[in-house]
């Protein structure tokens, strides 16, 4: 008795524990079982990674200041960090993966890169 591929019903030649005629098929396959939960890892991935990019660009030497403002105008979202720092004194910082961000007096946010 032949396998049949799992994604087109074809005849699978090869070996005896495959489960997908080709490559395609089975990309096919697994796209189809994972996308809802791929779309939300893939939209969150790409708002991380957006925010890592504004934050990189506007700290270029590693500590500086900037409003809000200028953070909304280049597409930063502060929905959006991967992990929060609080000092010992209560100072809560924001991180998206080595960038940071403090918000400050007046909409203005300090931005730091975390040492590696």
């Amino acid at each position: 008795m032949a396998k049949q591929c799992l994604e087109c019903g074809d005849k699978i030649v090869g070996r005896i524990d495959k489960k997908f005629c080709s490559d395609g098929c089975r990309n096919a396959y697994n796209n189809k079982v994972n996308k809802d939960s791929k779309n939300l890892i893939r939209n969150t991935n790409n708002r991380l990674r957006k925010n890592y990019r504004v934050l990189e660009a506007m700290n270029p030497n590693q500590k500086t200041k900037t409003s809000r403002a200028k953070l909304i105008e280049k597409g930063f979202d502060f929905n959006y960090f991967t992990s929060i720092y609080t000092t010992k004194a209560g100072t809560i910082y924001y991180f998206v993966y080595d960038q940071g961000y403090l918000p400050i007096e007046n909409d203005f946010y300090a931005l730091v890169k975390r040492e590696s």
